[in-house]
């Protein structure tokens, strides 16, 4: 009976990057030279053979399009770092989804970050009218609930 050996932190990173970078639609060439290492150093840390230092890590992050945070993390074998909110969690469950091509998960995340931001809008919009004084006229265009219903305007 064969033993199965434990994956190691690195070897899900390898992953990980290696479908970082389909997502991305970069060649492993490609993501070698704009991340400034060699093709075969790049191959062997998508396999899982080598762990990366912090530098390669960040140049990876940086030729990515990814937080370098984020990518540190996932090297480390973190599942989050506790000051990003759920958004790196479900981009890491469409970009890992088997099911999804390339073009869903750009789609996908595209549509997703697209609603992140809008959210985040609003909640600075919520968070500036709490900061204005009790009594205040809402500000131009806004219109305040009435006690019937919903906001008229």
């Amino acid at each position: 009976m064969s033993e199965r050996r434990p994956t190691a932190p690195w070897e899900a990173f390898g992953r990980y990057v290696r479908s970082q970078r389909q997502l991305a639609q970069l060649s492993l060439r490609q993501l070698a030279d704009l991340a400034r290492v060699s093709n075969p150093y790049l191959s062997q840390i998508e396999r899982g053979l080598h762990q990366p230092s912090v530098a390669v890590i960040t140049a990876l992050a940086e030729a990515l399009d990814l937080s370098a945070e984020q990518l540190l993390a996932q090297a480390a074998g973190l599942r989050g770092t506790g000051s990003e909110r759920v958004g790196p969690g479900t981009e890491a469950a469409i970009r890992g989804d088997p099911r999804l091509g390339e073009a869903q998960k750009a789609a996908l995340l595209a549509v997703y970050r697209s609603m992140v931001d809008q959210e985040s809008v609003d909640q600075e919009s919520v968070d500036q009218e709490s900061t204005e004084a009790p009594g205040s006229a809402p500000a131009a265009g806004r219109a305040e609930p009435t006690a019937e219903g919903p906001p008229t305007g």
